[in-house]
């Protein structure tokens, strides 16, 4: 039995619909079952990394589990685990950690590698850079006016499909020889802000512009906590007018090459056109 936490959300979804077809059994972790979909066949529990007092029966008869970086409360989780012997965690972290500098969002989850390390419990962990379903942010703003407004236009990532984190996710949990490893993932390609716009664009059939947002404006109207919009204004302004590093993880651990831009933006056209 595979345990998947955070199951409801864009990795969590996609280990458990990939765990699923590789013919596997696959325990899905939900604060509200009543409220969650997950595929036919799938043992659905109730239980919070909050909570550890719902962590004893969502780990019965588990050997790997899929661990969503709930900063500050993975302890509870993994002392239980490690005395129901599990075989494996594999932790969602960041590719952030990997900076010269970390910032506070690469220092969360520095903390959560150096907790689930000090368990003893056999590790992996996922490193995964910018996510591609990170822009989902700009549907509001595409739908109402047919505009993103956001700092650094010209900052360069290379985004990640979240399929592919999932892939790469399922195959340490599925493979042998993966315990110890790290792994940074990328997408295939550098592209700055105003590419991905315009791909974006492309995907829809209608023009999108990009209308350039300073920080401080971004800061009071992006809706997240100040330390994550600090953080993620930093690594913005210091990838402006640079081409993004492009590992070949995704290839080499899950046997295929990564999505494109192009493609993730052409599966989530419903999301910026509907209502």
């Amino acid at each position: 039995m595979i345990l998947v936490t955070g199951a409801t959300g864009n990795v969590g979804r996609n280990v458990v619909s990939q765990l699923i077809a590789a013919g596997q059994d696959v325990r899905a972790v939900t604060r509200d079952p009543a409220t969650a979909r997950f595929p036919e066949g799938i043992d659905v529990v109730t239980g919070d990394l909050r909570q550890p007092e719902t962590l004893a029966a969502a780990l019965d008869g588990v050997k790997q589990a899929f661990l969503f970086p709930l900063h500050g409360h993975l302890a509870p989780f993994l002392d239980t685990a490690r005395r129901s012997g599990l075989d494996l965690v594999v932790l969602l972290s960041s590719a952030a950690v990997t900076m010269e500098h970390p910032n506070a969002i690469a220092r969360a989850h520095l903390d959560s590698e150096h907790v689930v390390a000090r368990t003893g419990l056999p590790w992996t962990f996922v490193r995964p850079g910018a996510f591609m379903a990170n822009d989902l942010r700009w549907a509001p703003q595409i739908k109402a006016a047919g505009a993103v407004h956001a700092p650094y236009p010209d900052a360069a990532t290379a985004p990640v499909d979240e399929r592919d984190i999932a892939a790469v996710v399922v195959a340490a949990l599925l493979g042998d020889g993966h315990a110890g490893h790290a792994y940074t993932l990328t997408g295939p390609e550098s592209l700055t802000q105003v590419e991905r716009v315009q791909f974006l664009a492309e995907a829809l059939g209608r023009p999108v512009r990009f209308a350039e947002q300073t920080p401080e404006n971004f800061r009071r109207t992006s809706g997240l906590p100040p330390h994550v919009a600090d953080g993620l204004l930093s690594l913005l302004a210091a990838r402006v007018g640079t081409t993004a590093e492009v590992t070949g993880t995704v290839q080499a651990i899950a046997g295929r090459p990564p999505h494109s831009y192009r493609q993730w933006a052409a599966r989530h056209v419903a999301e910026f056109t509907g209502p």
